[in-house]
């Protein structure tokens, strides 16, 4: 076993195919698909399995791959210290419903831990795919949120998959709107308010679903409904058309403007939003420092 071939497979479980891990690596693909064969061999396990769609991190993959991330930065750590290598590319990597202060913190965390070198990867997805994400090892967190409607299903599903939900705080329902919109100047509206208005949702794809929405209430019927995929569209409709959404309330004006505001929603409810890691993975530096950064928002709460 050797420090190249754990940086392989750490590779490989983060690109999802051996075609761009030896892309990233650059190295033939029969080569690095030769050096992990005996490094399995090697350690008497099967780090990855082959399917039709390619390969997915086996559930022996999933424990060897979090020791193997550890060996990897103690290693990049020593060479910093004792050798004169310049420091290594930073890597982190994070699947998150679409929340302003995951961005924050994400900001937060490259101007402390960017330095020369660094290749962060932020995925505002699909509640599912972040589930997916961390499971497989390809983000190192996941943040989502829960509630006493999606809770049960929820839980079984990171239960499979080996996963622990950390709670960072409790938000109550509010809807984003535009600062020029109608219902802009009251202290709270009701959903009998809203009628007139266009919602707009985040869509999930094939698991559309009530409970994978990261919406609050998305079980009420609507008559006028739009789902986007990203946030910045979301936002263009939501002052172009007077639209809303109903969410946890938390913007900054520093990264999102003054455009949108946060008006409290009159409806029992509350979103537990929270982070996720896996049961086997020992969290990074960094992954450790971008937890510490999202408890600063948390904590503002």
């Amino acid at each position: 076993m050797t420090l190249v071939q754990l940086r392989y497979v750490v590779t490989v479980a983060q690109a999802g195919t051996l075609t761009e891990a030896a892309k990233e690596l650059f190295i033939s693909q029969p080569s690095l698909t030769k050096s992990i064969k005996e490094l399995e061999k090697e350690m008497q396990i099967e780090i990855f399995e082959r399917t039709n769609k390619g390969i997915v991190v086996s559930k022996e993959g999933e424990e060897f791959l979090a020791y193997a991330r550890q060996v990897l930065e103690q290693a990049d750590l020593l060479e910093e210290k004792y050798t004169n290598k310049s420091a290594r590319k930073q890597e982190l990597s994070v699947s998150t419903q679409h929340y302003s202060f995951a961005v924050n913190a994400f900001v937060d965390l490259i101007k402390e831990y960017g330095k020369e070198k660094y290749d962060f990867s932020l995925r505002e997805t699909q509640t599912f795919e972040i589930i997916e994400d961390v499971a497989s090892l390809k983000s190192e967190n996941g943040i989502l949120y829960k509630n006493c409607f999606n809770a049960s299903v929820i839980d079984k599903l990171l239960k499979s998959n080996d996963l622990v939900f950390e709670r960072l705080f409790v938000a109550k329902p509010h809807i984003f709107i535009s600062s020029k919109s109608p219902l802009a100047g009251k202290k709270s509206v009701t959903m009998e308010e809203l009628k007139p208005y266009p919602y707009l949702s985040f869509e999930q794809g094939e698991h559309n679903a009530f409970y994978f929405s990261e919406e609050i209430f998305s079980m009420v019927e609507r008559p006028k409904n739009i789902r986007v995929r990203d946030r910045a569209t979301l936002f263009n409709l939501l002052i172009g058309l007077n639209g809303y959404t109903v969410c946890s309330g938390v913007i900054d004006e520093d990264l999102n403007g003054s455009d949108i505001i946060a008006v409290p929603l009159d409806e029992e409810g509350e979103m537990e939003i929270g982070i996720l890691t896996h049961k086997k993975s020992h969290l990074s530096r960094l992954g450790k420092a971008y937890l510490e950064a999202l408890r600063k928002y948390a904590d503002s709460e």
